[in-house]
Parts: structure tokens; C-alpha cells; sequence
């Protein structure tokens, strides 16, 4: 008996340091005005990062959502500079030969405007040091736009204006 609590004890131990030692970040959403308007949780998996969106106040509808090259949301969030692309390629889901690493699909806001989701993003990673790390030195932002993202209009998609921006933190 002692040998089988000993066994467990130990068994959830190491389960609990993998789970800690798993790649996490965070990010809070904020609107032009300063308000939150939600929050995601990265979490890196085997085949990317995987974000869990908890959104509320967005507009309904259809809008684009892009990871973008510099840690900085100040309104219109600009400041978060173009699509997060260390692989130097075209935007779009459906560029021949592949999209920017910041590339995602459009989210679809309901009615109440409150939205949760998660979104796996293959071409990212929260390893620090790698090229396409979301936790690289000036840092990367989250960003949702005003309307969809047509998949193909280099470099935006034809997205609209940002609407809010949210800074990745570990």
C-alpha cells in the first residue's frame, strides 16, 4: 500500500512539472478606448501554439484575426506594425506558395458580442529564440480588425481598421 501512495504521489508530481513546464503566454484585449474587451491564453502544442480567445463587446459579425510583428497595441494599433511574417511570404490562407506566420481565420462575432474559441496557429511557436517565436524581443501582438479577411489581398486581406489589439506576454 505505502509503495503504491508512493508511486502515485510521484506519478502526479512529474504530471503536474510537465504541465508546468508546457510554453504559456497571455494577452488582454483592448479596444481603441482603452476598455477590455477580452483575453486569450497561448498554450504551445505539438503542432503550434493553440489560442483560447474569451472575447466580449466586439462588434457581431465577421473579423479578421492576425498576429502581428511588434508587442505595442496603442489606438488605432498601428503601433503593432504589419502581419507577423519571419518567413517572408505572402499574406493570405490562400497564397500559392504560403501565408505569413500570422495568418489565422476570421472570427464570427455573434449577436451578444461575446465570442469564445480556440485557434490553433501552426506557423508560430512560443520557444524564445526560435525565428518564429511570438515571444521574440519587441514582442507580438494580437490583433482582431474591423471586418473579415478576404484570405488572398497582400498585405492585409482588405481587413478594415484595428479594433483591438492585445500585447503577447509570457
Amino acid at each position: 500500500m505505502l509503495l503504491r501512495t508512493v508511486f502515485a504521489t510521484a506519478l502526479i508530481s512529474t504530471l503536474a512539472m510537465a504541465t508546468a513546464s508546457a510554453e504559456t503566454a497571455k494577452a488582454t484585449f483592448k479596444n481603441a478606448e482603452g476598455a477590455s474587451v477580452g483575453s486569450a491564453e497561448l498554450v504551445q502544442v505539438n503542432d503550434g501554439v493553440l489560442i483560447k480567445l474569451a472575447l466580449k463587446g466586439l462588434p457581431p459579425g465577421g473579423h479578421a484575426f492576425h498576429v502581428h510583428a511588434v508587442g505595442k497595441c496603442e489606438a488605432p494599433f498601428t503601433t503593432a506594425g504589419g502581419h507577423f511574417n519571419p518567413a517572408n511570404k505572402k499574406h493570405g490562407m490562400m497564397a500559392s506558395d504560403g501565408h505569413h506566420a500570422g495568418d489565422m481565420p476570421n472570427l464570427d462575432v455573434p449577436a451578444n458580442g461575446e465570442l469564445k474559441v480556440e485557434v490553433l496557429n501552426t506557423g508560430v511557436t512560443l520557444a524564445k529564440g526560435a525565428p518564429n517565436s511570438l515571444l521574440k524581443p519587441d514582442g507580438t501582438a494580437l490583433v482582431i480588425h474591423a471586418t473579415v479577411d478576404d484570405y488572398k489581398s497582400d498585405p492585409a486581406g482588405n481587413a478594415g481598421g484595428r479594433i483591438a489589439c492585445a500585447v503577447v506576454e509570457q
